[in-house]
């Protein structure tokens, strides 16, 4: 190639890569005129000409595109590409990008795809709007049937269920993959997902609070979408990090080697032959857990199998090298409007053998007072003596004690449909409930 044609090459690369990025200026403007709650979330995008896609895909800071085919489906339906720009950003609004988690990658990439194809059909606008095939209704439907607000999480959870073909897997990507994933961030690059997670979750909450406040009349347009991203960014825990929160700093004797120092003991022993001059400290603070109480909602609304996730998930927390303190005591306590059974549990061997034999007991209505008052008689008879909180597993439908307790509670959901309410005293943690399946005992 001779340096007239390499320079016309080099134009028409640069042509075209201007024209695509003039159309998805184009279809960011559309876009904004519809959604301006979205303004920031559109614009927080470099556009970056890139032959290896077709025709678009994001890393959640830059869209990289392929002009000639992104020219061709503007051609054929500009809506179209309005649509695959707003499919990007709610990749990104909803943090799909970054929460994959060791998830089987095809099933996941189309989860994503599903729960943000699902948010636009459900999308009053024109600019957006598109035909949608049976297999699209009918997927949607079965998978509303199950939860009304769809995640990422759950459509996948669904996937897994329903152990699909072959076939049938490659006709749902059909219809529902719009964009290239494979510039998402891989799970081992953990620095770049937690850098612009959290970028995308600052903008999903303000984009949040906007749509609550002063932009309720331009969002109602958007269907559910504000339930969707209240869903999306409600906060969950790490459970094993809250459990240690539990633990009380107490002496334990044992050899302090952190704060031992080998060169003066060695020294020593050379110098005088069997007398060092330092002796280790036979005393070591550390944490571990002493007394807390695990109470159990056995209302007919909480699923055996939810508790038994929940109570090896705590098992196996527990059950850690050094989690345990010479004196232990756990009360595990079984309650719907009454109290059902009371365990204490002194070992790790005796919270094995209960969760051997594990039976929920009860099945009545919802009542947290009986527990909290069980709790408050122990604490006065000095049973527990050193009580650092109590964990209560529960739906949340129940009634709450009108005064605050002299301990510190938390009450411990899965997800559900509805943001559980908890008196403003109380700890609040939302699980992932497959987080309890992959990490339980």
């Amino acid at each position: 190639m001779d340096k007239t044609e390499r320079t016309r090459t080099e134009e028409t690369e640069q042509t075209l890569a201007q024209a695509g990025r003039e159309i998805l200026q184009l279809a960011r403007s559309e876009l904004y005129l519809r959604m301006r709650f979205m303004d920031v979330a559109l614009g927080s995008f470099v556009f970056l000409p890139d032959g290896q896609t077709v025709p678009a895909g994001t890393d959640g800071m830059a869209i990289y595109y392929e002009a000639v085919s992104l020219g061709r489906l503007f051609r054929r339906d500009g809506n179209r590409v309005n649509r695959l720009y707003l499919h990007m950003v709610l990749h990104c609004v909803f943090r799909h990008l970054f929460s994959r988690k060791g998830r089987e990658e095809r099933l996941w990439n189309l989860a994503c795809d599903i729960v943000t194809e699902a948010v636009i059909d459900d999308w009053n606008l024109r600019n957006v709007r598109e035909g949608r095939s049976w297999l699209r209704r009918d997927t949607i439907e079965k998978l509303r049937k199950q939860y009304r607000v769809l995640t990422a999480e759950r459509v996948y959870r669904m996937l897994e269920e329903w152990n699909l073909p072959e076939k049938k897997l490659e006709a749902l990507e059909a219809d529902f993959c719009v964009d290239d994933h494979r510039y998402w961030p891989g799970d081992g690059d953990q620095d770049r997902q937690t850098m612009l997670s959290r970028k995308w979750q600052d903008i999903s909450e303000k984009m949040q609070t906007d749509m609550e406040t002063f932009s309720q009349e331009a969002s109602a347009s958007a269907g559910h979408f504000l339930e969707q991203i209240q869903v999306e960014n409600r906060k969950r825990y790490d459970y094993r990090s809250f459990l240690r929160r539990f633990a009380v700093l107490k002496e334990e004797m044992m050899v302090d080697e952190d704060s031992f120092d080998y060169l003066f003991y060695t020294y020593g022993l050379s110098l005088y032959g069997n007398m060092p001059l330092v002796e280790p400290q036979e005393w070591k603070e550390v944490k571990k857990v002493e007394e807390f109480v695990i109470a159990i909602d056995t209302s007919m609304s909480c699923s055996g199998e939810k508790v038994r996730r929940f109570l090896e998930e705590t098992y196996s927390i527990l059950t850690e090298q050094e989690s345990f303190f010479r004196k232990v005591l756990i009360h595990i306590i079984q309650c719907d409007d009454r109290i059902q059974s009371d365990r204490r549990i002194t070992s790790p061997e005796e919270l094995r053998e209960y969760m051997e034999h594990f039976d929920l007991s009860g099945e009545g209505g919802t009542d947290f007072r009986p527990v909290f008052a069980r709790v408050e008689e122990m604490l006065a008879s000095h049973e527990l003596t050193s009580l650092r909180g109590m964990i209560y597993f529960t739906d949340g439908q129940g009634i709450y004690p009108e005064h605050v307790p002299p301990f510190e509670t938390a009450f411990v959901f899965t997800e559900q449909e509805e943001e559980p309410q908890v008196p403003s005293w109380a700890i609040k943690l939302i699980l992932d409930e497959e987080e309890l399946e992959r990490d339980g005992y």
